[in-house]
């Protein structure tokens, strides 16, 4: 029986930076994954909806090359080759993962894998069998796209992975739920002239953010054409020869929408069956392993990182964890993750970033500290570099606390702010003030710029507006 010092179960973002920081700390180190390295992100996900997303953006430049005194005809839609190039560039990641566990010694497994107990695995790789020892176990087995139950997914009724690779572009598209996911693909799909109808149970689109930027991004996203019902839920569905037919009920008022077809982005579920949990001592939450603050279950061999671990969903979190679950396997001293210092973006168009705590999180948070807050907000319309770009439209909102100068939040939407978020989430693990912010020398001209001018504006010396 072979042994290694750390198995991880999961190729994705979580499990191969596990892998290969093990790899790093001189642990013998093995990945098992039963589909494609990189997992969901790299191959259903982030990269390739990233991907669509730029097909798109370059079809808006070039409808309005007029706008920035080009002339140009409309630009003509090729589906198959922008769905080939999405899943080309995801492939070629895949290549690279491959070559990076390599590269760093880590033992590539494919096939199935399960515990049996707390320190062997089986990895079933087509009714063949193996086991192998392991002194660690790291879960990274990911999740999967909520669906409805007495749905038949796939021809008329879609998840993301099905409307990642249309055959044919719809007519129209009825999209249920306005998360992240279900935004970006309200956005593409609006972009290459589908009629598109957005359905969300909430009060407000995009409800991880703070709500200020979900009702401009909810204005923003109408002028595009984008219809919404909001406070709204999905009766039932009813398929026909040619698409759906969907059933909505607003209070007591019921709503059928026709459409080509239909998608769930309503959350996901973990990736926890057939694992081999029962082995364990290991608890859940419902489909989400628990774990502590340095991702370790209640089995002392075992740890969990990624989306499987539960909220927030994002490859980056997934990452990091990995990287913690690592270096404390190796025995080193970690830092427990804060959750407030995750930044989250939506690649939609305009684009959606933040990081910490909204308004009134942030008015919580500082009352129990006997404190209050201040807003700085500057927008595009008045930043040069946005001007220049054609990009006018968008905000920066910064959070502070008033007697201390920390910064409790920062949420934007606009042009590349996905670009932006990043130095806010410098200057929270830093823990920098409101003051540090200020005496930054931001480079001229660039969008970064409205960052100093926020924080300026939060104590009275905005310069520009």
């Amino acid at each position: 029986m072979q042994s290694f010092d750390v198995i991880v179960i999961g190729g994705g973002p979580a499990g191969y930076v596990a892998a290969i920081r093990c790899a790093q700390l001189k642990l013998k180190t093995a990945v098992v994954e039963r589909e494609h390295l990189g997992g969901v992100c790299l191959n259903w996900g982030c990269i390739p909806t990233k991907a669509l997303l730029r097909s798109a953006e370059v079809k808006h430049l070039i409808d309005h090359a007029d706008a920035y005194g080009l002339k140009t005809a409309k630009a003509e839609i090729d589906l198959p080759k922008i769905v080939k190039r999405s899943r080309d560039i995801s492939g070629q990641l895949s290549s690279g993962i491959k070559h990076l566990l390599k590269k760093n010694g880590v033992t590539h497994i494919e096939g199935h894998g399960r515990l049996d107990g707390p320190t062997k695995i089986i990895v079933d790789k087509n009714g063949k069998k193996e086991t192998y020892a392991t002194k660690h176990v790291i879960l990274a087995t990911g999740a999967r796209a909520r669906t409805l139950p007495n749905l038949d997914v796939g021809k008329h009724i879609w998840t993301a992975r099905h409307a990642m690779t249309p055959e044919t572009l719809p007519k129209s598209l009825v999209i249920i739920g306005s998360g992240a996911i279900g935004i970006e693909f309200a956005s593409f799909y609006n972009t290459l002239g589908v009629k598109v109808t957005v359905v969300e149970m909430l009060d407000r689109i995009l409800p991880a953010e703070d709500p200020e930027i979900s009702k401009l991004a909810l204005e923003s996203f109408k002028k595009q054409g984008i219809e919404f019902y909001l406070s709204t839920s999905l009766e039932k569905v009813d398929e026909t020869k040619t698409g759906v037919k969907a059933h909505l009920k607003n209070a007591d008022k019921e709503t059928v929408l026709e459409a080509d077809k239909l998608l769930l982005a309503i959350g996901i579920v973990g990736n926890t069956e057939d694992l081999g949990l029962t082995t364990t001592k290991i608890q859940m939450d419902r489909t989400q392993i628990k774990i502590d603050c340095h991702c370790r279950t209640n089995e002392p061999t075992i740890f969990a990182v990624g989306d499987v671990v539960g909220a927030p969903w994002l490859a980056h979190k997934g990452s990091h964890e990995g990287i913690l679950a690592a270096e404390t396997i190796a025995g080193l001293k970690t830092k427990p993750m804060k959750k407030d210092n995750i930044p989250g973006c939506t690649y939609s168009m305009p684009q959606i970033a933040s990081i910490g705590l909204s308004e009134a999180k942030a008015m919580e948070y500082t009352k129990a500290q006997n404190d209050t807050i201040k807003i700085g907000r500057f927008p595009f319309m008045a930043n040069g570099k946005a001007l220049a770009m054609g990009e006018g439209s968008g905000l920066v909102k910064l959070i502070f606390a008033k007697k201390t100068g920390e910064l409790l939040g920062a949420h934007m939407i606009g042009a590349e702010v996905t670009e932006l978020i990043h130095s806010m989430a410098l200057c929270k693990t830093l823990e920098a003030t409101e003051e540090d912010i200020m005496h930054t020398i931001f480079p001229h001209p660039t969008l970064s710029e409205m960052l100093h001018e926020a924080a300026l504006a939060a104590d009275g010396k905005v310069i520009h507006f």
